[in-house]
């Protein structure tokens, strides 16, 4: 008798590489509660990773973004206040669209991954997250900073440059580790090449 595609799908992320590349994530993106300069994460990071080695793309996309929501859910629970805030707001849909559209970034890595490209591609990612976010900072705005005009963008755009090298570097240092790790681990126990690209 064969098994509905969707508890083979639910099945094959208990193999393990998928298994590994889950908590990989996770712990990845909990690593946003360690102190941290401002924008230094894993979040670009974890979505290239995700796109690149899921066999599943269901699982590709939804791992970095589950991963995503329980550390902004200890994040909101551990500062409270205006963090806690920051669910009742546009913007953090701008922020998940961007972990989603890095993570299809990351399916063209998928049996390529090598240290240039993932390289190209976390520059890309980074460029892609300064770009949207800071367009929902400006759209966005709690308490109006920015007038709605081109130059109230620039301007918001302009406040975000300071923030920007340290996306780059967040990103940079997260795919190296994630990445990096991920292709030992595969050479060392060959099993974790089950149901990963």
């Amino acid at each position: 008798m064969n098994r509905p595609a969707s508890d083979s799908s639910v099945s094959s992320l208990f193999a393990p590489g998928p298994l590994v590349l889950v908590g990989m994530i996770v712990i990845a993106a909990l690593s946003r509660l360690l102190p941290h300069p401002p924008n230094f994460s894993p979040v670009e990071a974890v979505a290239l990773f995700g796109g690149a080695y899921f066999a599943s793309k269901r699982w590709a996309f939804a791992v970095p973004l589950l991963g995503m929501f329980l550390s902004d859910l200890a994040l909101a629970a551990i500062n409270g206040g205006l963090y806690a805030t920051w669910f009742g707001n546009g913007g953090i849909w701008l922020v998940y669209l961007c972990v989603a559209l890095t993570t299809a970034m990351g399916l063209g890595l998928r049996g390529r991954v090598s240290g240039a490209r993932v390289l190209g591609y976390s520059l890309m990612g980074s460029v892609l997250f300064f770009m949207v976010t800071n367009f929902g900072s400006w759209l966005f705005q709690p308490i109006p900073t920015y007038p709605m005009t081109a130059a109230g963008l620039a301007a918001a755009y302009v406040a975000g440059i300071p923030f920007f090298q340290w996306t780059v570097l967040g990103t940079l240092f997260y795919a190296a580790l994630l990445f990096g790790s991920f292709a030992a681990l595969r050479q060392r126990v060959p099993s974790l090449r089950a149901q990963t690209v």
